[in-house]
C-alpha cells in the first residue's frame, strides 16, 4: 500500500470516527427528547428515519473525507516525487540536477530537500576533483615517459651519438625514474590516508613537538645552516605517529622548496582545544583568493615547478583531516605562505 493510501485512509478513519461519536452522541440525545415528546406509536418511526438519515449523513462524509483525503495526500507527497525525479535523474553526466525546492515552505518537506541538495552539492565536487586528479595524474605520469622516450629516440636516430651522449640520457632517465617514484609514493600514502577511517587509525601518544622537531632536523641537515628556525612547545595529542611525521616533514620540505632559499620558520603550541603546528617561508606573493587552491593535488605555487610531486600540501590536508584537524593555508602580504595545521589534543 502506498503512503498516499495509507495517508487517506488514516485521515478518513480519523473523520469518520469522530462524526461517528457526535453522530452517536446526538442520538442518545435525541432518543431520550422521543421519548418524552412522541407518544409511543410513532416514536420508533421517527427514530428509524431519524437513524436512516443519520447513517446517510456519515456515510456521505466518508465519500467526501476519500475524495478529499486522497487530495490532501497527494499535494502533501508531491514535493518527495520531485525529489524522488530528481534522483532519478541524476547520472555520471548529470550532476547538475536539483529539486529547486529550497524556496518552498519553512517545513520538513523543504528540510529534506535542502540537505538532498546539498548532498549533490557535495557528491558534485568530489565528482570533479576526482576527474581533475585523475587528469592531473594521467599527465603527470605521461610526462617523464615522454621525456624518457624522446631522449632514447634522439639517440637512436643519431648514427654518431658519442658514449658521453648516451651517458646523458641515461642520466635523465634515472632522474625523470626518481620524480616519477616520488610521484607514485606521494599518490599512495594520499589514497592509504583516504582509505583510512578514523575509527581505525592508529591512537598513540604523540608529542607534535617531538615530531616536528625531527622534520626541523631533517631539513636542516639536507638545507644546511640555520635556514629553519624551530620555536617548538611540547603539545601532547593522539594519533598516528608515521602519519603526523609526514605531515610535518611535508610541512617543512614544501616551505624550503618554494621559499626563494629564504627563512623558513616552524612553531607548535597549545591552541583553545587543540595543538597548532604553523610553517611559513617567503618567496613570491601569492593571491589570497586561490591560496586554498594549493592543497588540491598537483597545485603548485605560482605554477611553478620546483622538483616536487605537487603532493606534499595535499597529503598534510589528508592526515589532519584524518586526525579530526584542518589544514589552512594563508598568503603572506610581503610573500610566501603561512600553513598552520590545528589537530585535536588528546583527552
Amino acid at each position: 500500500m502506498t503512503i498516499r493510501a495509507r495517508l487517506t485512509l488514516t485521515y478518513v478513519a480519523l473523520l469518520v470516527g469522530v462524526m461517528s461519536l457526535v453522530l452517536g452522541a446526538s442520538w442518545l440525545l435525541l432518543e431520550g427528547q422521543l421519548a418524552r415528546t412522541v407518544p409511543a406509536p410513532y416514536a420508533g418511526e421517527v427514530a428509524g428515519r431519524l437513524g436512516g438519515q443519520f447513517l446517510l449523513a456519515l456515510g456521505g462524509a466518508t465519500l467526501l473525507a476519500l475524495g478529499l483525503g486522497w487530495a490532501a495526500a497527494g499535494s502533501a507527497l508531491r514535493p518527495l516525487r520531485r525529489i524522488a525525479a530528481t534522483a532519478g535523474r541524476i547520472t555520471d553526466a548529470r550532476l547538475e540536477e536539483r529539486t529547486g525546492l529550497g524556496d518552498g515552505p519553512d517545513d520538513e518537506v523543504r528540510e529534506l530537500a535542502v540537505a538532498f541538495d546539498a548532498m549533490l552539492d557535495r557528491v558534485a565536487g568530489s565528482v570533479a576533483a576526482q576527474q581533475r586528479f585523475v587528469a592531473n595524474a594521467s599527465h603527470e605520469l605521461r610526462t617523464p615517459l615522454t621525456v624518457i622516450r624522446t631522449g632514447a629516440e634522439v639517440v637512436l636516430d643519431d648514427p654518431d651519438a658519442s658514449v658521453e651522449d648516451l651517458r646523458a640520457v641515461a642520466r635523465e632517465a634515472v632522474e625523470t625514474t626518481e620524480r616519477t617514484e616520488e610521484l607514485l609514493e606521494g599518490l599512495l600514502t594520499l589514497a592509504a590516508v583516504g582509505a583510512v577511517r578514523p575509527e581505525r587509525l592508529g591512537r598513540e601518544p604523540v608529542d607534535l613537538g617531538v615530531v616536528a622537531g625531527r622534520a626541523v632536523a631533517a631539513a636542516q641537515a639536507s638545507a644546511g645552516g640555520d635556514r629553519v628556525e624551530a620555536r617548538l612547545a611540547g603539545v601532547r595529542l593522539r594519533g598516528d605517529a608515521a602519519l603526523l611525521e609526514r605531515l610535518a616533514g611535508n610541512l617543512v620540505e614544501n616551505a624550503i622548496r618554494h621559499g626563494d632559499g629564504g627563512p623558513v620558520l616552524v612553531e607548535v603550541g597549545g591552541d583553545p582545544g587543540g595543538a597548532r603546528l604553523r610553517v611559513r617561508n617567503g618567496g613570491a606573493v601569492l593571491d589570497p583568493a586561490g591560496v586554498e587552491r594549493m592543497a588540491e593535488p598537483f597545485e603548485r605555487l605560482g605554477r611553478r615547478r620546483s622538483g616536487g610531486a605537487g603532493l606534499g600540501l595535499s597529503i598534510v590536508r589528508a592526515v589532519a583531516e584524518a586526525h579530526g584537524g584542518r589544514l589552512t593555508l594563508t598568503a603572506r602580504p610581503a610573500g610566501g605562505l603561512d600553513a598552520t595545521v590545528l589537530l585535536p589534543t588528546a583527552g
